[in-house]
């Protein structure tokens, strides 16, 4: 496959395939390279930019909507991530980087319907603790579901690009199956511990060290 040549953001995040991102754009090179996605209707890449290095794989970001333009020039805007790409060369030929990148596919593998169902079933247990309603329908007619767990999933940064670089679906959602049970183990300790001690009642059985008084 032919590599294409893509306006690069580097970024302190990871934007998966369908996961919108608002961003304020402020700095002039970013600025003309907003203007030039929207003038040709193109997406810009978004790279993780960890303290050390640019990640080899990214998502191209569509802009979807333009929400606020201030007189200085500065723009908010929200993009989606799209696509996700392998960058082959980065170039510095103008003001904002480029990169030549080719696309990245997902390998055929047998589909894990089990893992599938434990991923949501425990991604939904994580939504209920956060206060949203569960609903099983989100889930219906998605092309990748991986990717619409992983935006909020607890990942951190380096578990997220790790995400974004697996070429199956199927490794994606046994890798998040399995981050989902962990962290749904520790966050009921954190709650117990925060139970006990507001003195809620589960404290039963602890001897009492109070003294003589």
């Amino acid at each position: 496959m032919p590599a294409d040549r893509l306006p690069l953001f580097p970024l302190g995040l990871v934007l998966l395939p369908g996961e919108p991102v608002p961003l304020h754009i402020f700095e002039p090179r970013y600025r003309e390279m907003v203007r030039v996605c929207l003038d040709g209707d193109q997406p810009f890449g978004v790279v993780y930019a960890s303290e050390t290095a640019l990640a080899a794989v990214g998502s191209a970001a569509r802009i979807a909507d333009v929400t606020t333009t201030y007189d200085d020039g500065r723009l908010d805007i929200v993009a989606v991530g799209e696509s996700r790409f392998r960058v082959v060369e980065v170039h510095r030929d103008q003001s904002y980087l480029t990169a030549d990148v080719e696309r990245v596919e997902d390998e055929a593998e047998d589909d894990d319907s089990k893992a599938r169902q434990r991923a949501i079933a425990r991604h939904m247990r994580l939504l209920e603790m956060a206060g949203e309603e569960p609903r099983i329908d989100r889930y219906n007619g998605v092309d990748s579901v991986s990717f619409m767990i992983g935006r909020n999933a607890g990942l951190d940064l380096d578990d997220k690009q790790r995400l974004l670089e697996m070429q199956t679906e199927e490794a994606r959602i046994r890798y998040l199956a399995d981050h989902l049970g962990s962290l749904l183990v520790r966050l009921k300790q954190v709650r117990e511990l925060r139970d006990l001690a507001r003195g809620d009642g589960h404290a039963e059985g602890f001897p009492d060290l109070g003294g003589d008084g």
